[in-house]
């Protein structure tokens, strides 16, 4: 009874702390410059004066820095599939072209720790920025392999991770995928 008691008590917190998560990873995946030590509520503050939800068939947290006045500097969108041992869930940011990547971060994954957990790491997230969602062609996907960061839409697997690299490779296509179905319907 005392561990329920306490689990009730402390739900809010928790609750609160997960949404200023959640909300810490758009905006790192939107680039948005926060200071050193921002706190949670710093972080919930600073989301709701420079990005907006926009709703339709997914969210689209759509990044414009009150200091443009309007102007849309980028958007990001949630991704989430299954990994090697769990679920892995991300938001993936693009550049206003709706073309270019801006930052990708990791939320919740349970990959092994030094091989597939490197998903999280800030040299494979890197990778991704500035890399276009498709390729010389024009079709679109992004590749993680070994050797995919000489090509335009490609990345660097992680070695010994070739399993969680080919999942989030997958969820990502997905995710481009419906990006870019939405764009050809709104006829951009």
């Amino acid at each position: 009874m005392l561990l329920t008691a306490a689990a009730k008590f402390t739900e809010p917190y928790r609750i609160a702390n997960q949404k200023a998560e959640e909300i810490l990873n758009i905006l790192t995946a939107l680039k948005v410059p926060l200071p050193d030590d921002v706190s949670s509520g710093q972080v919930i503050d600073i989301f709701n004066q420079n990005v907006r939800d926009k709703y339709g068939d997914k969210t689209v947290y759509v990044y414009s820095p009150k200091e443009v006045a309007g102007k849309v500097e980028a958007f990001a969108v949630r991704f989430a599939g299954p990994g090697l041992w769990g679920p892995i869930k991300g938001f993936l940011a693009l550049e206003s072209d709706e073309k270019t990547i801006r930052g990708i971060t990791f939320y919740e994954q349970e990959e092994t720790p030094g091989l597939g957990g490197e998903i999280i790491s800030a040299g494979f997230r890197g990778q991704f920025e500035n890399k276009s969602i498709v390729d010389e062609t024009g079709r679109p996907g992004i590749i993680i392999r070994a050797g995919g960061g000489e090509l335009k839409n490609g990345v660097d697997a992680i070695t010994g991770a070739t399993m969680t690299c080919d999942k989030v490779q997958a969820m990502l296509n997905q995710v481009i995928k419906r990006i870019i179905e939405d764009d050809s319907k709104n006829g951009r």
